[in-house]
């Protein structure tokens, strides 16, 4: 953990604990950063420093809004980065923003893989699996997760093979529909 997630994320707790002193440098230092990323990211579709502005004042009105969601066990700056990615996605949609508008040789940077997509995707998976009933998270955990065997995975989660089979059918069916159901919201 960095210095600056442990910063941001003692800021965190501390404002979800009612200390509006760590609330307010939490949102600065959060816009602080949130700035920079929409300026470098619509720099690249020609989008001007107002634009950026409008999607920093967005976001930090999400953070405010599902700060109850955060979950204090996790990262602090995925779940932000997570909402400023979906805010940037629902901003070009909006401005019909596309490929064609950009520059070809530009296109690369546009699409290029983002750092905080890796903690971003982990963050939710983490979040999502631990919904899951105790032998049915086991089974996706032991299987599809760790590598190991419909019998490995018997033994781990002290079930039949056969039960290991229906847990993970089960479980995968489950976390499809709990994911399906946050992109609609």
């Amino acid at each position: 953990m960095t210095t600056s997630e442990m910063e941001l994320k003692a800021l965190m707790l501390a404002s979800l604990d009612g200390n509006a002193a760590s609330y307010r440098s939490l949102l600065d230092r959060l816009s602080g950063r949130l700035r920079a990323y929409y300026k470098g990211k619509l720099a690249r579709t020609g989008r001007g420093a107002a634009e950026a502005e409008d999607l920093v004042q967005e976001t930090v009105l999400a953070i405010h809004l599902k700060r109850h969601t955060y979950d204090p066990a996790e990262l602090l700056t995925p779940w932000v980065h997570a909402i400023a990615r979906y805010k940037l996605i629902d901003f070009l949609r909006r401005t019909r923003a596309s490929l064609a508008d950009v520059p070809i040789e530009e296109a690369d940077t546009i699409m290029a893989h983002d750092d905080n997509v890796d903690a971003e995707s982990t963050y939710d998976l983490t979040r999502l699996i631990q919904r899951l009933p105790e032998k049915m998270r086991c089974s996706i955990e032991a299987v599809k997760l760790d590598g190991q065997s419909i019998a490995e995975a018997a033994d781990r989660c002290g079930i039949s093979e056969s039960g290991v089979k229906v847990n993970i059918h089960r479980g995968l069916k489950t976390l499809a529909a709990l994911v399906a159901r946050e992109t609609r919201t």
